[in-house]
């Protein structure tokens, strides 16, 4: 009776032994990029306003902001908040400016043409406030003077 308890015991040791291969976790899916009034977050996205003449382009990577005034800001992209129909992205020049750009998803006229925007832009630029436009850097390269700028 006692090689049956002995190999009964061994089994159960074994039974209770953690596994050669530990189960990896998964790896969380990769969410999709946001999508905003139509404009697909995760393709470059150009934010321009009119007096004074400026533009924010979202390459992805940076935010890149130009005037006619020098000098151009750049600061690291980061992920967009988003809220409702709201993307707020706030980052940091490489002067220790603070920049944060606002998307809304509602319709938008620049004043100067007859373009309509799917989006809303609001940037702050350390205390300046700038009001404008935005939509893919793409649609706004391939449309003329009037009409809406969707690709």
């Amino acid at each position: 009776m006692r090689p049956v308890f002995a190999a009964l015991a061994l089994l159960a040791l074994a039974a209770c032994s953690p596994s050669e291969d530990p189960v990896q976790p998964e790896a969380p899916a990769e969410q999709p990029a946001p999508v905003l009034g139509g404009v697909d977050l995760g393709q470059p996205v150009r934010a321009l306003g009119t007096e004074p003449f400026w533009s924010v382009e979202l390459t992805g990577t940076e935010l890149v902001y130009t005037s006619p005034e020098p000098p151009e800001q750049r600061a690291p992209q980061p992920a967009p908040v988003v809220q409702g129909t709201t993307a707020t992205y706030e980052a940091e020049t490489a002067d220790g400016t603070d920049l944060r750009v606002t998307l809304i998803a509602t319709e938008c006229s620049d004043g100067m043409s007859d373009r309509t925007y799917p989006l809303t832009a609001m940037v702050k630029l350390g205390d300046q406030d700038l009001t404008g436009c935005a939509a893919s850097t793409a649609a706004v390269m391939s449309v003329g003077e009037s009409g809406p700028v969707v690709e």
